[in-house]
């Protein structure tokens, strides 16, 4: 199983938010590429970034920060937020950006999805936000009446491989991921499954390695020290 340590950036800062909401805003470190350097030296392979400003306001806010990250790490990064526009998945990705994760704009426009699969096949991903099981939109301002599994079933279709899946209600929270619905996610598609949202300790780390997913983002717990990063790639890899 992948750990992905992660990086929101929010008005150039590292933050976290908890279930989504923007006043919940806190900053967790000062420096985006001094952290980045540190999961390094843990041990991590890979990089979840988000542009938080970005989802809200459905373009590409932090784009230089983003880019610039790619120069400066090994990391291979996944990046998400208001990524609408295939000229934004071919910015990014022919900019250092290993994997861009599309939210909002697989609700509102499968058949982009599909294009996208089409152009750049394996490094597209998508992300699955719900709450109370219907996906959420817009930086998880609006919450659609699509079912996840049924979204999830929809994208295998268009030949999407990965998919990172999120219970609003658990992300940033330390309560522990959602296993019944990550089980019925992982269950529903031949996807590679990514569990985020609630991650808090190694207990969730084997947890998840259990179900059989394929990967987890681990944010909060990483910067409030509940869960060891290289430690938690140790137990992702034995």
């Amino acid at each position: 199983m992948i750990i992905l340590p992660a990086i929101d950036i929010k008005d150039g800062n590292c933050v976290r938010l908890l279930k989504g909401d923007f006043g919940t805003v806190e900053k967790v470190a000062e420096d985006p590429f001094v952290t980045a350097k540190t999961f390094r030296e843990a041990g991590a392979e890979y990089l979840h970034m988000v542009d938080l400003d970005g989802a809200k306001d459905a373009k590409m806010v932090n784009r230089d920060l983003f880019t610039e990250m790619a120069k400066e790490t090994s990391l291979k990064i996944e990046l998400g937020g208001g990524i609408r526009t295939l000229d934004a998945v071919e910015y990014y990705l022919s900019h250092g950006i290993n994997r861009v994760i599309l939210g909002s704009i697989a609700v509102k426009n499968p058949a982009f999805v599909k294009e996208a699969v089409k152009e750049y096949h394996g490094r597209i991903v998508v992300g699955i936000d719900a709450k109370d099981g219907m996906v959420a939109t817009e930086g998880w301002l609006d919450t659609s009446d699509v079912d996840y599994l049924s979204l999830a079933k929809e994208m295998e279709q268009s030949g999407v491989k990965n998919i990172v899946f999120t219970d609003i209600s658990k992300d940033g929270t330390l309560a522990g991921p959602n296993l019944e619905q990550l089980a019925a996610i992982n269950q529903a598609v031949s996807c590679d499954i990514t569990a985020s949202g609630g991650i808090s300790n190694l207990a969730d780390i084997k947890a998840l390695k259990k179900l059989g997913v394929w990967g987890t983002i681990c944010g909060k717990s990483i910067y409030k020290g509940t869960l060891d990063l290289k430690e938690a790639i140790q137990v992702a890899n034995g």
